[in-house]
């Protein structure tokens, strides 16, 4: 066994928490912990990747609203301020065509800036890369784990009459 004070300087340099194990316990108690140690790991994945997807929620509905927002701008404000500008332009001397036609043009430009700006968002959303991390490490970790053997008791029969058994 190691020196029990270089654990402790060990776990005050690495900041994690080292139990003394006794090596007196038995099967059900090692079966336990290694339990309850697995599902307390699985928790923290678990709220590890909430955190993540919690923030990236975040992003894609900030990008959904400006999305929306490009939407709602297209198709309720064109109708309206798009009479309203081409008479206005056409009162200026141009013809009506073209007074609609650049009024038509200007609101496609807001509306492609807007979805722009919702694209940007949607580019920052990305997959939980921690959790990812965390979950391949748990996996190698435990594939590299073996059981102890055992040893086969090899117990010879106390006569040398065999059992005859039925393949029925």
């Amino acid at each position: 066994m190691s020196d029990p004070e270089k654990q402790v300087a060990d776990a005050v340099k690495t900041g994690t928490v080292v139990e003394t194990i006794p090596a007196d316990r038995s099967l059900g108690q090692l079966v336990a912990a290694a339990t309850a140690e697995m599902s307390e790991l699985v928790h923290d994945e678990i709220a590890l990747a909430k955190a993540e997807l919690r923030q990236d929620v975040k992003r894609g509905v900030t990008g959904g609203a400006a999305g929306g927002t490009a939407g709602i701008f297209l198709l309720f404000s064109l109708p309206m301020f798009s009479f309203a500008a081409a008479y206005g332009i056409h009162n200026l001397g141009l013809g009506l065509a073209w007074s609609f036609l650049i009024v038509a043009g200007a609101f496609v430009v807001l509306a492609g800036i807007l979805g722009g700006f919702a694209a940007l968002k949607f580019k920052k959303v990305k997959p939980p890369q921690k959790t990812i991390a965390a979950a391949k490490e748990t996996a190698s970790v435990l594939q590299k784990a073996k059981p102890h053997e055992r040893e086969l008791a090899t117990a010879a029969p106390s006569d040398s009459a065999t059992v005859a058994r039925s393949s029925a």
